[in-house]
C-alpha cells in the first residue's frame, strides 16, 4: 500500500486525466480562482485562494500542501477543468476526505463524476484508506447528486460550519466506506 502523500500520483480515466499542475498550468489555474461561479458553494480557506499570485501556489503547492493535503489538476483532453483535492488525512481512522472545483464550462457534462471515480479508485486500491468523507453546501443540489451518484450516502444534512463566510452554512456531510 502506498503512503498518502508521499508521492503524487498520475490518475487516468476513459476521458478525465488528474495529474499534478504545472507552471504551464498558471493561467488556467487563475481563471478557475478568479470565477466567483466556481467558488460560490466552497470554503473561502481553500489553499489556491490562499495567496495572490497563482504562479506561487503552483510554485509552492507541493512543498506546503503535501503534507496533509494533495491537490490535483483536472484534465480533459489535455485542457484544465479544474481542481481535485484529498485532504483532511486521519491516519489512526483510515480516513480522508475529497472534494472538487470545475469551471463552469465543464459542468453538467460527467467530468465531476470521473473524478471521484478515480479518486475513490486510488483510494481504495492504493492505499489503506477505509473511508472517505465530502462536504457540500446543502444548497450545492449539483454537488450532492453527484456524491450521492458515487456512492456516498448523507450522513448529516444541514449542519452548521464556518466555512469562512460572515455566518456558518449549512452544511451536508457524505461519507463511503471503501474496505
Amino acid at each position: 500500500m502506498k503512503e498518502l502523500f508521499k508521492e503524487i500520483p498520475y490518475l487516468k480515466g476513459e476521458r478525465v486525466t488528474l495529474r499534478k499542475l504545472t507552471a504551464e498550468d498558471t493561467e488556467a489555474l487563475r481563471e478557475l480562482v478568479n470565477n466567483d461561479k466556481v467558488y460560490r458553494y466552497l470554503p473561502t480557506s481553500l489553499y489556491e485562494k490562499k495567496y495572490d499570485s497563482v504562479g506561487y501556489v503552483i510554485e509552492h503547492l507541493y512543498d506546503e500542501c503535501i503534507k496533509d493535503s494533495l491537490i490535483l489538476g483536472v484534465f480533459l483532453g489535455g485542457e484544465f477543468c479544474g481542481l481535485a483535492e484529498i485532504y483532511g488525512y486521519s491516519k489512526p481512522d483510515f480516513k480522508v476526505s475529497i472534494g472538487y472545483r470545475l469551471l463552469p464550462a465543464y459542468w453538467r457534462r460527467g467530468i465531476a463524476t470521473e473524478t471521484l471515480s478515480l479518486l475513490i479508485g486510488f483510494l481504495a486500491d492504493e492505499t489503506d484508506i477505509e473511508k472517505i468523507s465530502a462536504s457540500t453546501m446543502s444548497e450545492n443540489k449539483a454537488s450532492a447528486h453527484i456524491f450521492e451518484k458515487s456512492g456516498f450516502k448523507l450522513e448529516a444534512h444541514a449542519v452548521y460550519e464556518d466555512w469562512g463566510y460572515d455566518t456558518p452554512k449549512p452544511t451536508d456531510k457524505w461519507i463511503l466506506n471503501i474496505k
